[in-house]
């Protein structure tokens, strides 16, 4: 009796020990806290150290050149003072081009005709140009007007990962995907190569260098990128080389993206800005005349 009873008492101790710890070292369940939205990305214009690191800062030509040198100019700096629409194509790409292959995503859209009647513009930068369709559509709607406009097309002409398993006629050799070929086969063909040049450098560096040369433009077309961060700076370098006065449009501002590409990007640039946001379809206009 008494062997049993010294084991049920350990046992009984054993077990108040054990509860007695655990009792102790349990801790609390949080308290179920009140989750607050993320603040609008928009606050941060209201705080001047914050707004810096969203600007843009290379450095631009102290005064902008006419009109009639930005041909010249680029013909001299990119394509060392030739035109590269000379002697094109070469016989080693006729056969891997279509006569004209012209695709592209609201290129034909009337804000194009809105916008250069109401601006007259002696220059255009397209940012953005895959095959040249809105190009080759904004030089039909020039020529109607009886307008002289240049047209400059910024692209780097690559397309993007996995981009020919919908286009799989355009070629490719050795790595080299033939879109900046056959864009400039499609200028050929319709007779713009007076009108349109290309401009074959990513958009970043291409605007930037734009901007270094002098040129500047009076209507500037932003289809690059979709995403927020390529769109937000396109917009802010393309902004630097808008004439006073000029018009800054794009496409993509209502798509299934809805506030997370192209039209947050816009929203932030026009508020900080202080820029009315306009809208023809589905593309968004900044005439900075009304601002």
């Amino acid at each position: 009796t008494s062997k049993l009873f010294t084991r049920s008492a350990a046992y009984v101790i054993l077990v108040l020990l054990s509860y007695t710890l655990g009792y102790l070292s349990h801790t609390s369940p949080p308290q179920q806290r009140q989750l607050q939205p993320p603040s609008p990305v928009f606050q941060l214009a209201d705080s001047p150290s914050q707004l810096d690191n969203f600007r843009v800062t290379a450095p631009c030509a102290n005064s902008p050149l006419p009109p009639h040198l930005v041909f010249p100019t680029i013909l001299d700096r990119v394509f060392n003072g030739s035109s590269p629409y000379s002697n094109f194509p070469p016989p080693y790409l006729s056969s891997f081009l279509k006569q004209k292959r012209i695709k592209g995503w609201g290129s034909y859209g009337a804000v194009f005709q809105h916008l250069i009647k109401r601006v007259k513009p002696q220059v255009i930068i397209e940012v953005g140009t895959f095959l040249g369709a809105s190009a080759l559509h904004m030089v039909n709607v020039t020529r109607e007007l009886r307008l002289q406009t240049q047209i400059l097309c910024l692209d780097d002409f690559r397309g993007w990962p996995g981009f020919r398993d919908r286009f799989k006629d355009i070629k490719m050799i050795n790595g080299d995907v033939l879109l900046f070929q056959q864009f400039m086969q499609n200028v050929i063909y319709f007779n713009a190569t007076g009108s349109v040049l290309p401009v074959p450098f990513s958009t970043a560096s291409g605007l930037e260098k734009l901007c270094e040369w002098g040129i500047t433009a009076d209507l500037i077309e932003i289809d690059a990128g979709h995403d927020f961060i390529s769109a937000w700076g396109d917009i802010n370098r393309a902004y630097r080389i808008l004439r006073p006065g000029g018009i800054i449009f794009g496409h993509d501002y209502f798509t299934k993206a809805d506030n997370r590409g192209v039209r947050r990007a816009v929203n932030l640039f026009a508020q900080m800005n202080n820029l009315k946001i306009q809208t023809d379809g589905q593309h968004w206009v900044l005439d900075t005349s009304l601002a």
